[in-house]
């Protein structure tokens, strides 16, 4: 109970947090070092996949996708000077049903 209360305290989280969540999860023999693998293991997979496929869908969870940005004119907001943005890419992540429902 005291857990939930400190967890809905917080407005963000982090990857310490997550590795201590997945730590918990994992039982009490889990140290902290596995804990950590386990969830960089999980992010490399992703990144690789992202820069692999510029897909990722994880089913019930969400969408992780490759999003190409168009070159375009921007302002200085404090100058006012107008300046050219170059063309980039970027993840975009769209929330599945079973994280939606989650909420």
């Amino acid at each position: 109970m005291k857990e939930e209360k400190k967890q809905k305290k917080n407005k963000h989280w982090n990857r310490v947090d997550l590795v201590q969540h997945v730590q918990e999860e994992m039982g009490k023999e889990t140290t902290k070092a596995l804990a950590e693998s386990a969830v960089g293991a999980v992010l490399d997979a992703l990144k690789m996949g992202i820069r692999k496929a510029s897909t990722v869908q994880l089913i019930g969870f969400g969408t992780f996708r490759v999003v190409h940005r168009k070159a375009r004119m921007g302002v200085n907001p404090k100058t006012g000077e107008r300046l050219k943005i170059k063309a980039s890419k970027s993840v975009r992540f769209a929330p599945g049903k079973g994280l939606k429902a989650g909420l």
